[in-house]
């Protein structure tokens, strides 16, 4: 429950701090005297947005702080999931500096809005005269059902599944693009591949075959010069060989004479020795080389083979040529891979499908149930508040789409009169008749919630006399089981709260500030007197308020 608020430089109030009780506590005031300003300030805490705007004084910050009692709400494991600290009181500060910069704080730990937003949810219902008009949306008009049929924990489940299975069909629609893309391209790509493959290409083929081609095309002259250099060196009297045999037996000599003429001798030798094995390798050559036409047409053709995909590629070697062959069969090799994700994932998506459907199927069924036990509820409350012939009638249509709540689809029909046909709420309802509803609504919600707080802002907007009467009764057994507020004008509601706060406006100097206070009975007594008959209070009028009063 909503145990204190202060407020400082926020709109019209200078320094406001306040506590509340639990039970049902009234909160009157003139028209324009600041209720507004109130819930202006608790929706701030509970994470509307703000701008410099809401500052009394431009020069210094806005500061509010509500203490809530949460101890009974089993509200742990949303403090340990934001990792925040746990209190029974928990405060939540909220700060607007000069800049226009914003600061939020959840017992001192600073957090964003949203988690205020999310923390608001669970702690106050501010219903607002405009929140009225939720009742013909028929999200809210599942909400009811769905609350009375005690659906919450398959419609969070239902959700769940059904982001991963939105997640997973937006996926699969991108990957069946993909393929169709590719697929597009697939034929052309393997003819490509085939072709690279085919030729059977290594990094330095290109460099070997020219080195091949260049040797079988010039057979003969190699040939013809490897013949006259082996007569040269093997000539029997002026050839090279036999001139360094001579050397050498001349150098041998004189080996005696000088350790030097021994490594002239030596060097010679080895020279000699290496020479013997250039003739031998030069014979071996000459012999091996041979005119072979068909091996130079098949170098010939695989070089060409080679220059014509470098030219067709558009590159300049093998080793680009490869890189290519490597992404095409990328490219080949993805669409098999894809289709593989592909049929994964629909069969993800297969499962999924069954799963919502089960789960569509339970809330649907326990909605079927809860129906006419709403429509009971209802119709008791709302003949209580003069409502003595309404009858709801609600049609559920079960479809093949996956809303965000089920596979319904919801017709909330309405009938206010003996013998007047059904429609829609928002067709067919007066103003009146939908406060009176939608008090019975969240006093049939209060029944199956947790929510410690419930702010009626006017709910009684249209209604007067015996009916007002009966609803003041309604949200005072509400607040049984919660802390129930209501700002109101009527003195039937006013007079059957708990406890009695009064919004008005005072002037301090040249400054007009909003105050809020709580009424002595005697205070109470005046103020619905003043409620009845007007700033000019009769003694019937304060005879009636103690009346109401007791």
């Amino acid at each position: 429950m909503l145990v204190s608020l202060s407020i400082s430089n926020f709109a019209l109030i200078d320094k406001l701090g306040i506590d509340f009780s639990d039970g049902f506590s009234i909160i009157t005031g003139e028209t324009g005297a600041g209720k507004s300003i109130l819930l202006g300030a608790l929706g701030l805490v509970l994470g509307k947005r703000a701008d410099l705007t809401s500052l009394k004084n431009k020069e210094d910050k806005c500061v509010i702080e509500a203490h809530f009692q949460i101890e009974n709400y089993n509200l742990q494991s949303f403090f340990e999931s934001n990792d925040l600290d746990y209190e029974n009181e928990t405060i939540i500060r909220r700060e607007i500096l000069p800049s226009g910069k914003s600061r939020a704080f959840i017992n001192d730990s600073p957090v964003n809005l949203q988690e205020l937003q999310d923390l608001g949810v669970f702690l106050i219902d501010i219903h607002s005269q405009h929140q009225t008009q939720e009742l013909s949306e028929e999200l809210f008009q599942f909400q009811i059902i769905d609350s009375v049929a005690n659906n919450l924990e398959n419609i969070n489940r239902y959700s769940t599944i059904l982001s991963s299975y939105k997640k997973d069909k937006s996926n699969l629609d991108k990957l069946n693009s993909k393929l169709q893309s590719l697929l597009k391209e697939q034929d052309y790509n393997t003819f490509l591949l085939d072709e690279l493959l085919s030729a059977k290409l290594k990094v330095h083929d290109q460099e070997e075959l020219e080195q091949v081609y260049e040797q079988l095309n010039n057979v003969e002259l190699i040939k013809e010069n490897l013949v006259k250099s082996l007569a040269i060196a093997n000539e029997e009297q002026f050839g090279i060989l036999q001139n360094l045999k001579e050397i050498k037996i001349a150098l041998q000599k004189t080996i005696a004479f000088s350790s030097n003429y021994q490594s002239l001798f030596d060097r010679v030798n080895s020279l000699t020795i290496e020479f013997n094995d250039i003739i031998d390798e030069l014979s071996m050559n000459s012999e091996s080389l041979v005119h072979d036409p068909e091996s130079l047409e098949l170098v010939n053709q695989k070089l060409q083979n080679i220059y014509n995909l470098q030219k067709k590629h558009q590159v300049n070697s093998v080793a680009e040529l490869l890189e290519i062959q490597k992404d095409l069969d990328d490219k080949v090799v993805s669409v098999v891979d894809l289709e593989f994700e592909i049929k994964k994932l629909a069969a993800k998506i297969e499962e999924t499908t069954l799963e919502l459907d089960k789960l569509a199927i339970v809330i649907r069924n326990n909605r079927l149930k809860s129906v006419p036990v709403l429509s009971e509820k209802l119709i008791f409350i709302l003949e209580q508040l003069g409502m003595l012939n309404v009858r709801f009638n609600m049609e559920l249509k079960e479809t093949e789409h996956y809303f965000v709540n089920g596979k319904d689809e919801l017709q909330f029909l309405f009938s206010a009169n003996k013998g007047s046909d059904f429609g829609l709420l928002k067709k067919v309802a007066s103003g009146g008749e939908l406060s009176r509803i939608m008090l019975a609504v969240k006093a049939i919600l209060a029944q199956y919630s947790d929510l410690p707080t419930i702010i009626f802002d006017e709910i009684d907007t249209g209604v007067s006399g015996e009916i007002a009467n009966k609803m003041a009764t309604i949200m005072k057994e509400m607040s049984n089981n919660m802390q129930v507020f209501s700002i109101t004008h009527l003195p039937q509601i006013a007079a059957k709260g708990k406890t009695h706060y009064k919004v008005f406006k005072s002037i301090q100097g040249d400054t007009t500030i909003s105050e809020l206070k709580l009424l002595t009975y005697e205070d109470r007594i005046v103020e619905i007197a003043e409620m009845l008959s007007g700033k000019d209070i009769s003694d019937s009028a304060l005879n009636h308020a103690k009346a109401l009063l007791n």
